[in-house]
């Protein structure tokens, strides 16, 4: 992986979309694969992709879990909590020599620092859509993300979108049309004024999921200009966005959240106070589990497996909104998980055809010879 990051040749996979994670990683273009040894448990392929999917869904089970209160407002105080357990977990993990990350610099940090505040829009816009969503609507949606990136990267980076990859995109457009369907119509058919408030929620959950997206675009086109001048690794990325972001979540939460006893109760209620703390540290520990698993993923299989077992964690996800929680389970909204999983697929195996041939002549969305002055300017500033 350290090698893999001081190529030029990046790509977005889809689980680096997921809600609450603070590592980038670039996935390797040409990785081997390890050899096995012989019974060495490290080495199975068949762990790894387990503890990556375990990760990703502990993270969004416990956010959810935290998020799920009607009362709970303290959101910037959570994401606080969060960044200072990831510190203190990667910072144990570096002094017992099990991980390494470059020490703090100051010169880096306010280089990086207009990184963490696109993070710190990203992952708050995201608590607010899961805290008014469901699981399954709220991983669909995130998948539109996908779509701004992409033709970001035609923009400003030169990227290309070949015909199965646009495939992929509307099949995702549909899921989320499907989703949101399902959704609305389990809401109008609520009975009297708990149907206004249903609906109400869900447009709430619907804008707050557009701004994520946006957001989420921005940081991740952002880190990708950025990490390649700073030539940050994973835990170099993860250490300094949990770093930077936590004065900034003090500031705003002092500022922009209700303090008072009164509500502190409301957040905290003191029949679920110890399972709700627990479920914040949990939170924050499964970003580094998320990081981890994800280099060790990579390294006993492959980049193609890596980019697969992250369209098939959609549907883990998903699901585990319909387990844990009362996300409604109709047709349409098991139909929408489905079409949102068929897309992921799709979207990894353009991908990977993409990536094993040169990028020439390929429609309809290569991005063209002649370009506006202005585009021009703003992709010359960029690579420069």
């Amino acid at each position: 992986m350290a090698e893999d990051k001081k190529r030029d040749d990046y790509t977005i996979e889809m689980d680096k979309l997921d809600q609450g994670s603070k590592a980038f990683e670039a996935a390797p273009v040409h990785q081997t694969r390890s050899t096995p040894a012989s019974g060495s448990l490290s080495n199975n392929p068949i762990l790894p992709v387990l503890a990556y999917c375990g990760s990703s869904i502990l993270m969004t089970v416990m956010n959810k879990y935290v998020l799920s209160g009607l009362d709970f407002n303290l959101n910037f105080f959570l994401l606080c909590v969060q960044s200072i357990v990831c510190i203190v977990a990667i910072q144990s993990c570096k002094s017992a020599g099990l991980i390494t990350y470059r020490n703090f610099s100051s010169d880096e940090a306010k280089k990086w620092f207009p990184i963490t505040l696109l993070l710190i829009g990203m992952i708050y816009t995201g608590s607010k859509a899961l805290q008014f969503l469901s699981i399954p609507v709220y991983t669909i949606f995130k998948n539109l993300t996908i779509i701004l990136i992409a033709y970001g990267e035609v923009l400003w980076f030169g990227g290309s979108v070949t015909g199965l990859t646009l495939f992929s995109f509307g099949l995702m457009v549909l899921s989320s049309i499907i989703a949101a369907w399902a959704d609305i119509k389990h809401a109008v058919e609520s009975s009297g004024a708990d149907a206004t408030s249903k609906v109400s929620t869900l447009n709430a959950g619907y804008i707050w999921m557009l701004i994520n997206c946006l957001c989420t675009s921005s940081y991740v086109l952002g880190m990708r200009k950025r990490i390649k001048l700073t030539n940050f690794k994973d835990f170099d990325t993860m250490f300094y966005n949990n770093l930077l972001s936590i004065p900034v979540l003090i500031v705003f939460s002092l500022l922009a959240e209700d303090w008072s006893s009164a509500n502190i109760n409301r957040n905290f209620p003191a029949e679920t106070r110890n399972n709700i703390i627990i479920a914040m540290v949990l939170s924050g520990l499964s970003s580094v589990f998320i990081s981890y698993t994800s280099a060790w993923c990579v390294r006993v299989t492959s980049s193609t497996t890596y980019s697969m077992v992250g369209a098939l964690n959609k549907l883990p996800i998903a699901v585990s909104g319909l387990i844990f929680f009362d996300a409604p389970v109709t047709f349409p909204s098991v139909s929408a998980i489905v079409v949102g999983f068929v897309s992921g697929i799709v979207y990894a195996v353009a991908k990977v055809k993409q990536n094993a041939k040169p990028k020439i002549g390929i429609l309809p969305t290569a991005n063209p010879g002649p370009v506006s002055a202005s585009s021009q300017s703003i992709r010359d500033g960029l690579r420069s």
